[in-house]
């Protein structure tokens, strides 16, 4: 049973402790890495270099005086030779009865091949560096379904190398994103996260308390208004990777907690970011195509439909036909709809369902400027904004357009927020006036984007959801951690 074998591990631990040896030591002392080891193998071992490795116990095999163990670090694995006759009785005996698997160990010696050609260190010396009370998943009982390994995502990263290959290759997908916009002249900011006014999108927040002030904070569910302030302070190419919160559901696409790539560009339009983004993606594919499950997706051609276009392909309906037709397509996509739903939550909500359809890269541009209240005009009588959504593989990835920079004009549509809040639209945007005011000294001309992150891995690495690209996606409380 699990319950004796973590009963014994911890007896073993006191033993220990009576005889002076420290489960836990805190100095390791030089050791090389495995992979380092394997690639100067030949030359090492005739010279018959020591060498010291440090790792984790993944298999443990015994034939008589002579031990064999697998060990790994983060590079590699390699066995690990034990024999009696070179470290003594009494060494080999205390291995076997305290080394187990999942242990952390230190080993000394020299290089050798075995007589099955396997490449090995042969110990002389050695050093608990770790002791391990649970057995790891596969030794004993493994990870019984998904949920299991998103809320044990250390056991899912030591099980499974697909998984942790992935998270390696998230972290080198930012980096580059990093790289190329820093070579473009773009800055990298910080912005708050604690703000005293949310807003940037259309989003319910996550609401606290400066309890010094007694004051209301809300986490951020966007950094665009205080990167729209640095713009409007004379930076003119920034961008912002950062962590954003939304109280909203749990789903495929969504979690309360992202990570998103902001961008903004003075004298720049949409169009130049539909350029930019284009040449960004294709850029990442280049660089790690042979990494990347879904690279032939985004070098398929890439197409330009505005909202309406596309709605109308799939319902036959314009925007100015009426709430009750809307409805009625939102009830048979089984979209639920509230009395004083306006028109154009129900259009949003319906383009929501239909975007699944869309497989290949495609921007959808020319949104109504009732579902974007801080984006420019296509003209000034326009209805429409200068904005698009890039979708790939039915994934919304990002969103972008020419920034409203009217104060006139963006404080009434603030308050035009502000009316269908109080109609019950929880999701609509609060009145800044702080940012508007901002916005009367002058920003220039300027376009800007945001990247969901967490997606774009998603799409490029053919993930089927977000708990596959966010280390510790959000997850019920299980009951051992309820009070």
């Amino acid at each position: 049973m699990l319950a004796d074998i973590i009963k014994e591990r911890i007896k073993k631990i006191k033993e220990l402790k009576k005889v002076s040896v420290d489960p836990y030591p805190e100095k390791t002392g030089k050791v090389l890495k495995i992979n380092n080891i394997l690639q100067s193998f030949s030359l090492w071992q005739r010279n018959q270099k020591k060498v010291a490795v440090a790792g984790r116990i993944w298999a443990i095999r015994g034939h008589g005086g002579v031990m064999f163990l697998d060990i790994e670090d983060a590079t590699g694995k390699i066995q690990v030779v034990i024999k009696k006759d070179l470290i003594g009785k009494k060494n080999i005996e205390f291995l076997q009865k305290f080394l187990d698997l999942g242990d952390f160990w230190k080993f000394n010696g020299v290089l050798m091949v075995t007589q099955r050609g396997e490449k090995s260190l042969l110990v002389k010396k050695f050093q608990l560096l770790t002791k391990s009370i649970h057995p790891l998943p596969k030794s004993w009982y493994g990870l019984s379904d998904d949920e299991e390994r998103y809320r044990r995502r250390y056991l899912d990263l030591l099980e499974n190398k697909d998984v942790k290959n992935r998270f390696i290759l998230r972290s080198k997908i930012i980096a580059f994103i990093r790289h190329y916009l820093i070579e473009d002249g773009y800055l990298e900011v910080e912005t708050p996260i604690l703000q005293s006014v949310y807003g940037g999108a259309a989003a319910r927040p996550f609401v606290t308390k400066l309890n010094a002030l007694k004051t209301t904070l809300y986490l951020r569910i966007a950094p665009e208004l205080y990167l729209k302030r640095l713009i409007i302070g004379g930076f003119e190419k920034i961008f912002e990777i950062g962590k954003c919160f939304r109280n909203e559901g749990v789903d495929r696409e969504h979690n309360p907690e992202f990570t998103i790539l902001e961008l903004y560009s003075a004298y720049q339009t949409r169009d130049d970011l539909m350029k930019l983004v284009k040449q960004l993606f294709k850029s990442i594919v280049k660089q790690f195509r042979t990494e990347l499950p879904s690279a032939k997706l985004l070098n398929k051609k890439w197409r330009t439909i505005s909202l309406e276009d596309f709605l109308y392909s799939k319902t036959h309906l314009h925007f100015r036909d009426s709430v009750t037709s809307w409805k009625k397509v939102a009830h048979s996509l089984d979209i639920k709809t509230v009395p004083n739903m306006s028109r154009w939550n129900i259009i949003d909500n319906v383009f929501k369902k239909y975007r699944r359809d869309i497989k290949a890269p495609t921007f959808v541009i020319d949104i109504p400027v009732e579902l974007s209240p801080l984006a420019k005009r296509l003209s000034n009588n326009s209805t429409e904004t200068a904005r698009f959504l890039l979708i790939i593989n039915g994934w919304e990835i990002t969103n972008a357009f020419s920034e409203l920079n009217d104060p006139l004009d963006q404080r009434q549509r603030f308050e035009d927020q502000l009316a269908l809040r109080k109609k019950g639209d929880l999701e609509a945007h609060p009145l800044d006036a702080d940012f508007v005011e901002a916005l009367e000294y002058g920003m220039p001309p300027t376009a800007g984007l945001g990247i969901g992150i967490d997606r774009l891995i998603a799409v490029l690495t053919g993930a089927p959801s977000l708990k596959e690209v966010i280390l510790f996606p959000f997850m019920k409380p299980s009951h051992h951690n309820k009070d």
